[in-house]
C-alpha cells in the first residue's frame, strides 16, 4: 500500500522529534520536525498563567500538490519561519450572487487568500514542558460542506484550549470541491477522495511530529463540524474493528456520514460540465483540466453550481456506513457527538411557505406522509412564522434525528457513546437577523474566540463550561463529558430512556441541564421510513 493510503508510527522519526525544543526568554519557540526544524511566535491570554507557543502555516505535504493527484509526505526542509496562517485552498461559493453573498458573511468573513499552495497546518500548544508521556492533542476538522473552508481562521485558534486547558490543538487545511473530489474517470477510485487522503496525512503527521510540541500521540482526539463530523465518521467507519486508528476518541459537531437525509449522487456529470466548459475532451480530459488556471475552474464550478462529493471506494469512504456502525464493524473509540437546537435557520432564509417546502422536500415521500409532517409543526403554534416552522423540520429531519440514530447506534454496539444539545444564543454570535442557535454557532464558544469586549457574564461562563468539556473528553474519553451515556437504540422510537442527553445553555443560565432524548426527538419517528430508504435498514421496531 502506498504511503500515502496509510497511517504509519515510523518509530525511528518518531524518536528523532520525541522532543519539544522550547525558547529561552524573549527567544520565538522552535521545534524540530521530522521533516526540519520550524521557528513560531508565542502569545500570552488575558488571566492565563501559560504561554501558548502558535506554529502557523507548517506544511505537512508537498505544497502545491500536484492537481487533482493525493498528497505526498512535506519534503525535509531547513529553518522554516511558521508564524502566519497560509491560504484556504480554493474554495467555491455558489451562484446565484445574494446566496453567494449570504455564504460568504456568514462563514467566510474575513475571506482569506485562496490558491492550491494550501496544504499546511497549525499547531498551538502551551509553552510549558508537558508531564510525563505527553499532552492530549486535539485535531480540528473544519466543515464547509466540502465545498469551502480553511484552518487559518480567526474562529479556529486553538490558543485558548492551550492556555486554559493545557491541551494541543492541531487545524489542517484540506481540499475541498473539484480540486478535493474529481470526479475524473481517468483516476483511479481510490485516488478521487483527495480532501480525506489530504486529512489522512494531516493525521499521520500528528503521530509523527506531536512529541516535538510537548504532545502524546497516543492520545489524539479528532474533532470536527458539519462537514468536519462527516469527515470524522467516515474515518471512523472505514477503520474496521480491532484495528488502531490515529486517534483516541472523536467529538461530531453538527454533522456524520451513517445516516443520509439523500441518496449518494454521482458527480460524474459535474465532471462532464466542467470539462466541456474547459473545452477539455477526450482521453486528455484530465491532463488538459490540470493546466487550466485555477481561477478558472473556480468560475466554472461557482457560476454552475457544480456538486463533486466524495466516491465511496472503501478505503476513505465506505458504501454503507450504517450497516458498518450497526455491526460494530469500526472504530472502537468514545464518541461525543450532538447538534445545535435550530440549525436549519442558517440554510432556509427566505423561505416562508412551509406547504411548498414540505411538498418539495419529501416529494418522493407519500402524501400521506407529507401531510403528517405539516400536522406536525403547526404555523401559529408552536412555530410562529412559516420560515420558524420550515427551519425547525430542517433541523430535525437533516441533523438532529440522523444525530440521534448515529449516537443510540453507536451506543448499541458496545462503544461509549455521549450526545449534547447546544440550545443557547447570545447577541455577538448573530451572524444574520434572527439567527437563533443556528448551524455552526457553537463553534466560536467551543474555541472560546466571541468577542470578548461585547460578551456577557453568562456568555463567558458557558464558553468556558464548554471548553472544559470538549478538553476533558480529550484527556479522558472514557470518563465521558460529565453526564450519562446514551443508554440504548430505544430513545429513537419513542420508548422509556434514561437521562443521558446533555442540554448545554440556555435562556438565563450556563452549564449543561441533562433531559431524556425523547424530549426532543418527538417527532423523528416520521422521518423513519425515509432514513430507511436511503440506508437500506430497518430502524427501530
Amino acid at each position: 500500500m502506498r504511503s500515502w493510503l496509510s497511517v504509519n508510527s515510523f518509530t525511528a522519526l518518531v524518536a528523532l522529534c520525541s522532543f519539544q525544543v522550547k525558547a529561552d526568554d524573549g527567544a520565538s519557540p522552535t521545534a524540530r520536525l521530522d521533516s526540519g526544524p520550524i521557528v513560531g511566535t508565542t502569545t500570552a491570554l488575558p488571566s492565563a498563567t501559560a504561554v501558548v507557543n502558535k506554529f502557523l502555516g507548517v506544511p505537512f505535504a508537498v505544497s502545491p500538490p500536484e492537481r487533482f493527484s493525493p498528497p505526498q509526505r512535506a519534503r525535509r526542509h531547513g529553518v522554516l519561519n511558521t508564524t502566519a496562517w497560509k491560504s484556504a485552498c480554493i474554495q467555491q461559493f455558489n451562484y446565484p450572487e445574494a446566496s453567494r453573498n449570504f455564504t460568504i458573511s456568514t462563514f467566510n468573513t474575513p475571506a482569506p487568500e485562496e490558491s492550491e499552495d494550501c496544504l499546511y497546518l497549525n499547531v498551538y500548544a502551551p509553552a510549558a514542558p508537558a508531564r510525563g508521556a505527553g499532552r492530549a492533542v486535539m485535531v480540528w476538522i473544519y466543515g464547509g460542506s466540502l465545498r469551502f473552508g480553511t484552518a487559518g481562521q480567526r474562529t479556529y485558534d486553538g490558543s485558548y484550549f492551550a492556555a486554559y486547558e493545557d491541551v494541543i490543538v492541531v487545524t489542517v487545511n484540506y481540499r475541498t470541491n473539484v480540486f478535493g473530489f474529481p470526479a475524473s474517470p481517468e483516476l483511479p477510485l481510490i485516488a478521487r477522495n483527495l480532501g480525506f487522503l489530504d486529512q489522512r496525512l494531516g493525521l499521520d503527521w500528528v503521530q509523527r511530529n506531536a512529541r516535538a510540541f510537548g504532545g502524546d500521540p497516543s492520545r489524539v482526539t479528532i474533532f470536527g463540524e458539519s462537514a468536519g463530523a462527516f469527515s470524522i465518521d467516515a474515518l471512523l467507519t472505514s477503520f474496521p474493528k480491532g484495528s488502531k486508528p490515529p486517534f483516541q476518541a472523536a467529538i461530531l459537531q453538527s454533522g456524520q456520514y451513517s445516516y443520509r437525509t439523500t441518496p449518494t449522487v454521482s458527480s460524474s456529470p459535474a465532471w462532464n460540465n466542467l470539462t466541456a466548459a474547459l473545452n477539455c475532451t477526450g482521453p486528455s480530459a484530465l491532463a488538459c483540466a490540470r493546466a487550466a488556471p485555477a481561477s478558472v475552474i473556480k468560475n466554472i464550478i461557482e457560476r454552475g453550481a457544480l456538486q463533486f462529493d466524495p466516491v465511496p471506494d472503501n478505503l476513505t469512504l465506505v458504501s454503507r456506513p450504517a450497516q458498518r456502525r450497526i455491526s460494530g464493524n469500526i472504530a472502537d473509540v468514545p464518541v461525543l457527538s450532538g447538534t445545535t437546537s435550530q440549525e436549519g435557520r442558517v440554510f432556509v432564509v427566505g423561505q416562508t411557505n412551509i406547504t411548498n417546502y414540505v411538498r418539495t422536500t419529501f416529494r418522493s415521500a407519500p402524501v400521506a406522509l407529507q401531510d403528517a409532517i405539516l400536522a406536525a409543526y403547526p404555523v401559529g403554534g408552536e412555530y410562529p412564522t412559516g420560515y420558524d416552522a420550515i427551519a425547525q423540520i430542517f433541523t430535525e429531519f437533516v441533523f438532529q434525528c440522523p444525530q440521534a440514530l448515529f449516537a443510540n447506534a453507536t451506543a448499541a454496539i458496545g462503544i461509549p457513546s455521549w450526545r449534547y444539545y447546544f440550545n443557547a444564543t447570545f447577541p455577538n454570535l448573530q451572524r444574520f437577523p434572527n439567527a437563533g442557535v443556528y448551524h455552526a454557532s457553537e463553534i466560536a464558544m467551543v474555541f472560546r474566540t466571541y468577542n470578548m469586549s461585547t460578551a456577557t457574564a453568562e456568555q463567558d461562563a458557558l464558553g468556558k463550561f464548554m471548553q472544559g468539556v470538549w478538553a476533558q473528553f480529550a484527556k479522558n474519553p472514557h470518563g465521558g463529558p460529565g453526564w450519562n451515556a446514551v443508554g440504548t437504540g430505544d430513545e429513537f422510537i419513542g420508548g422509556a430512556a434514561d437521562l443521558d442527553l446533555g442540554v448545554i445553555g440556555g435562556q438565563g443560565w450556563a452549564g449543561v441541564k441533562v433531559i431524556r432524548e425523547s424530549e426532543v426527538d418527538g417527532r423523528c419517528a416520521l422521518f423513519r421510513p425515509i432514513y430507511e430508504a436511503t440506508t437500506g435498514l430497518t430502524i427501530g421496531a
